[in-house]
This record gives structure tokens, C-alpha cells and sequence, in this order.
């Protein structure tokens, strides 16, 4: 008996988890707004009722994949920017971002097309948590960038500004791979092909900002 709410509480973790895997996969070919909730749960096998036990109603179901879609990207950009502090070349920085995306979009292809079609969704609390999240990582790659030697003299605003556009740039290359065949090799290298040049420019363009103040 003792075990008993130990088992309970991983059914209710399985049930929860089978709810967002369902949710994915119903949303392969429709928008949040127009999942039902008798359509979600039929697909899992359990009552609308159960639905509750875990979401608060299908908003909070939608900020609940968001979490799930992006939350671990953060640990990943860390590990990113912490090696970037030992290597600052520029090149070895843009092959480990562009090779993060990628591997991404590879091992979760569902949560990056559900991310890409909600982020300007019908659903506002979603399109919040999609850009509270986006703003997170633009803060920590703020953070990263500002220990690095050639970001002396710039302002917080201006290193902000700077990692939003590395930020905004992975999320085009996300969204360009998704559009990008799996099993087409040459679609996939133009679209990380274009990602690099994007990036070695803003890389140009911040190693100069500069000049004119000195």
C-alpha cells in the first residue's frame, strides 16, 4: 500500500505526457484554436473530465507544449555559449549554433511545426509563452555574448539587440529546415547554407560596430 501513491502519481505523469504526444500529432495539420477537447482526449482514451486533472483548460494544454518544446533548448544554448567563452572564433561559433538547430529540428520535428504556426496564432496565451520563452533566450545569449573580448563598450541595449538577431536568425533556420524534405540533402544545405552567411554578416557587422566611437 505504501507504493500506492507512488504508482499514482506516474499514471497521472503517463496520462499527461500521452495528452501533449496526442496534442502534437493532432496538431500536424491544424492550429491550436480549432483542437477540441473531445477530440484531444478521444485520442488518448480517457474522459474530458480527465483532461482537467492535468490543464486547465486548453490555453493553459497549449502553454503546457511550449514548455515541452522549448524549455530544454535553454541548457542546450548555455552549453553553446559556455564553449564559445573558451573558443570565441567566430566560425566555430555560427558550425555549433547552426548544428544545434539542425540536430533540433531533426529530433523534434512536431514541436518545432507547432511552434512555428502558434507563434503568431489565434491564441494569445500561447503567442505569450512562445515570446517569454524567445525573450529568455535572447537574454541569455545577451549574457553570453557580453563576456566575450569584442563586446567591450557595448551597452546592454545594444548586446540585446545584438542576440536578438541571433536569436530571430535560428528560429528562420528552424522554420526553413521544417519546410526542408528530410531526405533532401540539398535543400537542407541551402537553407543551413543561408543560415551561416546570415550570421558570419551580423558577426561582420558587430566586430565593426564600433569603429566610429573609436
Amino acid at each position: 500500500m505504501s507504493h500506492t501513491p507512488g504508482v499514482r502519481q506516474e499514471r497521472k505523469a503517463q496520462t499527461r505526457q500521452a495528452l501533449l504526444d496526442a496534442g502534437l500529432r493532432l496538431l500536424k495539420h491544424q492550429n491550436l484554436s480549432s483542437l477540441g477537447l473531445r477530440e484531444l482526449t478521444r485520442e488518448v482514451g480517457v474522459s474530458p473530465t480527465a483532461f482537467y486533472r492535468h490543464f486547465p483548460d486548453m490555453d493553459g494544454f497549449g502553454v503546457a507544449l511550449v514548455d515541452e518544446a522549448l524549455g530544454s533548448l535553454h541548457a542546450m544554448i548555455q552549453t553553446v555559449l559556455a564553449r564559445s567563452a573558451d573558443d570565441t572564433s567566430p566560425d566555430a561559433l555560427i558550425e555549433r549554433a547552426v548544428s544545434l538547430t539542425t540536430s533540433y529540428v531533426d529530433e523534434h520535428r512536431p514541436h518545432v511545426r507547432f511552434i512555428a504556426r502558434e507563434r503568431h496564432g489565434g491564441v494569445q496565451a500561447v503567442r505569450e509563452a512562445i515570446a517569454a520563452q524567445l525573450d529568455r533566450f535572447t537574454a541569455e545569449v545577451a549574457a553570453g555574448l557580453s563576456v566575450q573580448p569584442v563586446s567591450k563598450g557595448w551597452s546592454r541595449r545594444e548586446l540585446l539587440v545584438l542576440a536578438k538577431l541571433y536569436v530571430d536568425d535560428m528560429v528562420a533556420t528552424a522554420a526553413g529546415l521544417l519546410d526542408a524534405a528530410p531526405d533532401d540533402p540539398a535543400a537542407r544545405e541551402r537553407v543551413t547554407g543561408d543560415a551561416r552567411l546570415r550570421m558570419r554578416i551580423i558577426g561582420l557587422g558587430r566586430r565593426h560596430y564600433l569603429d566610429d566611437r573609436a
